[in-house]
């Protein structure tokens, strides 16, 4: 094994106690403000930048901004393999500038609000696969086109819901075809969202979105009817997901479950003692699993926290 893996594997189970653990987490949510919160967050691995007398959702931010250095730091210890797995499971925060920069674009200057700041864009580095190129589109047009000229493909609109939805469709098929020991993670997320934008939503997909989908979900469930006959057609990558979701209005409760098999799953791969790409994988899934338990315990807190803020379950670490 050579020794960009020795060296990748062992700063990613370095990275290991970069999270902030249930008992953090814990911490945050029974913090009674969000000050609180911030002020205990001043002293962890998040306190590079949470600043004092941020918004919950600049809170919120600054935490997946951690998040996003920590993936930064692991990808440049990796071999070509092992950063381009990084890369594709820090997708979400390429995504998250596009439909931000596509919201600027679309912003009507007589609409009240649209005056306020926009959040700066997430410091991608070599995490990037278009951004450079995204960022510079003046109008939902180019951006499609730019985005129909990289790896994200043609989003089949320019829309902001067509376009969110083709770049989180292209996500999941690269991270599923990129990083082999994720793809149950991807397949069962993908059919989540599908059933949201279907069956919740109402939204049919476009038809290029669709096409991409069928190939981790399978022709039947992405042309099925009705909820029941979607979970049913769906291959167990990702059916698991949904097994005890009998109704589409209650798919809300699978993302927590997602999560904790997101976690369990890391866990494993993180322990396995060859040097490779799944301990890598796993230390990304324990820091991201970390950051958004993080995220929701500083909602928490700032809608009042303590004791009996948060359920037990949602903070208790699985497995």
């Amino acid at each position: 094994m050579g020794a960009g893996w020795v060296a990748g594997v062992t700063r990613a189970r370095a990275l290991r106690t970069r999270c902030l653990g249930a008992e953090g987490i814990r911490e945050v949510a029974a913090s009674t403000t969000l000050d609180d919160a911030l002020r205990y967050l001043a002293s962890t691995p998040y306190r590079h930048d949470v600043t004092p007398g941020a918004t919950p959702a600049e809170a919120q931010r600054a935490v997946s901004a951690t998040l996003l250095w920590h993936l930064r730091v692991l990808a440049g210890w990796q071999p070509a393999t092992g950063a381009a797995a990084v890369r594709a499971l820090a997708a979400g925060f390429e995504l998250s500038n596009t439909e931000h920069h596509l919201r600027a674009l679309s912003a009507d200057p007589r609409r009240p609000g649209s005056e306020r700041r926009p959040s700066p864009p997430y410091r991608l580095g070599a995490l990037a696969t278009a951004w450079t190129r995204l960022a510079r589109t003046r109008t939902p047009s180019e951006l499609r086109t730019a985005l129909a000229a990289s790896v994200w493909g043609d989003p089949g609109g320019d829309s902001p819901a067509a376009i969110a939805t083709g770049m989180r469709v292209s996500a999941a098929l690269r991270l599923a075809t990129t990083v082999p020991c994720a793809a149950r993670w991807a397949a069962a997320r993908l059919a989540l969202q599908f059933g949201r934008e279907v069956f919740v939503v109402g939204r049919r997909m476009p038809e290029v979105s669709v096409r991409r989908a069928a190939r981790l979900l399978g022709p039947r469930a992405v042309a099925a009817g009705s909820y029941a006959d979607f979970r049913q057609a769906l291959p167990t990558t990702a059916r698991w997901l949904l097994d005890d979701i009998d109704e589409a209005a209650d798919l809300w409760r699978a993302e927590a479950h997602w999560w904790d098999a997101v976690e369990r799953d890391g866990r494993e791969l993180l322990r396995r003692s060859r040097f490779g790409p799944q301990p890598v994988v796993g230390a990304v899934a324990l820091l991201s699993v970390d950051a958004w338990r993080t995220r929701g315990a500083l909602e928490i807190a700032a809608r009042g926290g303590g004791p009996g803020g948060w359920p037990s379950e949602a903070l208790d670490a699985p497995g």
